[in-house]
């Protein structure tokens, strides 16, 4: 990506505060829509940036302990307003555990995964929980919906860039980068991503974190 494309993405940052704090100063159900569709822009131009930062992402790790919790805790409040929005239940005990991991790239992660698991979920139940492993060194946290699934034919492909399969097709908005950007990521990061799906039960995603 060239210098231009980051500084659009950083520039087009300042626009969407101000038309963020201008939707606040009146509570309408118009200006709760924009305000929807605002953050979904503010979504992609995320997915953008860290695109964009994937170039350089060895130089840009910082490892340390993390509370799991806090992170969960962060992308749960991002997404609150959609979790009411489309009706979904969250079911969330804290999983009280430390793990030695990149604050930032993992918590992008986690929050692409409950993006995913909120769009195709409508009036279901998203659960958090973390899943024991023989080895103690791996922690698993698991990310399951009730949404419509994915159909088998499209798991084999899910992580590769720019593929939408059958969600993605009716989906128009769907750009096929996030599952990929995720396993890149957590393939840097020394972690692992599997999903487990079936159409019409739901979604589970598991982050492998070593």
């Amino acid at each position: 990506m060239t210098d231009t494309g980051k500084w659009w993405t950083h520039q087009i940052k300042t626009p969407i505060a101000a038309m963020r704090l201008l939707l606040q100063e009146e509570e309408t159900p118009v200006s709760r829509e924009m305000q929807g569709e605002l953050f979904q822009v503010e979504q992609y131009v995320q997915m953008a940036l860290q695109y964009l930062r994937m170039e350089r992402m060895n130089t840009d790790l910082v490892f340390a302990k993390q509370e799991l919790d806090a992170l969960i805790h962060q992308a749960v409040r991002k997404y609150a307003p959609l979790f009411i929005r489309r009706k979904i239940a969250l079911q969330y005990e804290d999983v009280h555990c430390q793990i030695l991991t990149d604050e930032k790239w993992l918590e992008f992660v986690i929050e692409q995964i409950l993006s995913n698991a909120i769009k195709y979920t409508a009036g279901g139940t998203i659960s958090v929980y973390l899943e024991e492993e023989s080895e103690q060194e791996t922690k698993e946290l698991v990310i399951e919906d009730t949404g419509i699934g994915i159909a088998p034919e499209d798991l084999p492909r899910i992580f590769e860039k720019g593929y939408t399969g059958y969600n993605g097709h009716a989906d128009k908005h769907s750009t096929g980068i996030g599952l990929y950007l995720c396993r890149k990521i957590m393939r840097k990061l020394s972690h692992e991503i599997t999903i487990e799906s079936e159409i019409g039960v739901g979604t589970k995603v598991h982050l492998e974190i070593r």
